[in-house]
């Protein structure tokens, strides 16, 4: 599941993983994007305004909200049995293109 998440966080333009409390999180320019909690099968991301009470309600048994940041918006979403791959790249690509300066969110949700 780690090294799923891996790969997709790290072609993002100047994105870079590093470890904090003891999880992979995944930044651009120190700005985290997307945390990995292999132990829990689990990632948590930024979402857009509203967006998290939405996927909840759609689907409570896959999406979170997540302790400390839930009230940033984040959302935490179980990668348990057959996770669909391309869904988790498109919600780290939105993550990333929310944190990351306008310049390179704009390559990136463009290219």
């Amino acid at each position: 599941m780690i090294a799923r998440l891996r790969k997709i966080c790290l072609a993002l333009l100047e994105a870079e993983e590093r470890e904090t409390w003891e999880h992979p999180t995944f930044r651009v320019r120190e700005k985290i994007f997307c945390m990995g909690f292999p132990d829990q099968k689990a990632c948590w991301f930024k979402a857009p305004r509203g967006s998290q009470e939405l996927l909840i309600e759609a689907d409570a048994e896959r999406f979170f909200r997540p302790p400390y940041l839930g009230h940033k918006g984040w959302v935490g979403m179980k990668l348990h049995g057959q996770a669909d791959w391309k869904e988790v790249e498109a919600f780290l690509r939105r993550s990333y293109s929310l944190i990351a300066p306008k310049t390179l969110a704009r390559q990136v949700m463009t290219g």
